[in-house]
């Protein structure tokens, strides 16, 4: 414990964290370097284990620092033929108003999707399985996920962190947005969902204003192909729910009727991955539109959060409505 005092006070800004008298530091930089130097030499054992915890601490902070730069540094530059992200096909146009990008599930969906898009103005992505939860990660972990930095890079606008991580990556704009469309497409079970909402957690945390600003979708995938055959014509009908298939069944007329279920993305063919997808004619696209800030945050802790007992009481009020869909064959 020290004091000083000077009839000359000068400090660093206005919040007076600080002192930047000469004065006062000059004589404290002396007290503490004369006093150091008696506690080394008496105290030899603690001394040595202070000089390591020292120099380790200045590790960690240049390591910290390099990460830092790193991070900046990948999320600002342009994606080209140099630094191109695995698996990651892009469309041709440039305009931005009609450019959209796929997020899909897996390799299979990738060769589905990238084989029925319309290379002018739809670029696709896959993600890996289940990505990381971005709600229970904290932020040096999501910055050290590859598919998720990935996902960054791609939409090229940065993100939006708290004051004391904003030096670690570009600050969220905008207007650097490379998509008017961001359109999650996962399979139609369960899987899938998690998956979904895990990405929109993803969103949430790191570029919660995409979902303010309505860029972001979730692509319907039908359930259901039901072929119907009268005589020698047959018809393909898609339906996107249990519900859906029942009515579409009732209302067909007599003849020979086949209900499959979607085994997923990569099992569909081109044809039916354009007309039920990625046809702006007829595909479903779901609007993630904005709720209250109270809201937003009570539902994503609720699904994926610290919310165990909510999300437990959802679980028991509601799972009977899905389990039409568990595979417990």
């Amino acid at each position: 414990m020290t004091s000083s005092f000077s009839t000359v006070t000068s400090y660093e800004n206005q919040t007076k964290r600080s002192i930047n008298n000469r004065f006062i530091q000059r004589f404290m930089t002396d007290l503490i370097r004369e006093r150091l130097d008696i506690w080394f030499i008496e105290h030899r054992e603690q001394a040595l284990r202070a000089a390591d915890q020292v120099l380790l601490n200045r590790r960690s902070r240049e390591k910290a620092e390099k990460t830092r730069l790193a991070v900046k540094r990948d999320l600002m530059q342009q994606i080209d033929v140099s630094n191109r992200v695995k698996m990651f096909v892009d469309c041709r146009t440039q305009d931005m108003t009609r450019r959209e990008i796929y997020i899909v599930e897996g390799n299979s969906a990738l060769g589905s999707v990238k084989m029925a898009r319309d290379s002018e103005f739809q670029a696709v992505i896959p993600v890996r399985g289940k990505i990381l939860n971005c709600l229970k990660a904290d932020y040096n972990t999501i910055f050290k996920n590859e598919i998720i930095m990935d996902l960054i890079k791609i939409l090229g606008c940065g993100v939006d962190l708290p004051k004391k991580y904003s030096k670690a990556a570009p600050p969220f704009d905008i207007g650097r947005l490379r998509w008017n469309k961001v359109i999650i497409c996962t399979d139609a079970d369960v899987d899938g969902f998690q998956i979904r909402t895990l990405i929109l957690a993803m969103f949430y945390k790191l570029t919660p204003e995409l979902i303010r600003q309505q860029k972001i979708f979730i692509a319907e995938s039908p359930l259901f192909e039901i072929s119907h055959q009268v005589k020698r014509l047959e018809s393909t009908y898609f339906a996107y729910s249990d519900q859906e298939k029942n009515r579409l069944v009732e209302s067909l007329e007599e003849g020979r009727i086949h209900v499959q279920r979607s085994k997923g993305l990569g099992e569909n063919e081109p044809g039916m991955m354009w007309n039920t997808t990625m046809n702006p004619e007829t595909r479903r696209l779901i609007a993630v539109m904005p709720e209250d800030e109270e809201t937003m945050r009570d539902t994503f802790n609720l699904l994926l959060g610290d919310d165990i007992p909510g999300r437990r009481a959802c679980i028991e009020k509601t799972g009977h409505l899905y389990m039409e869909m568990l595979d417990v064959g």
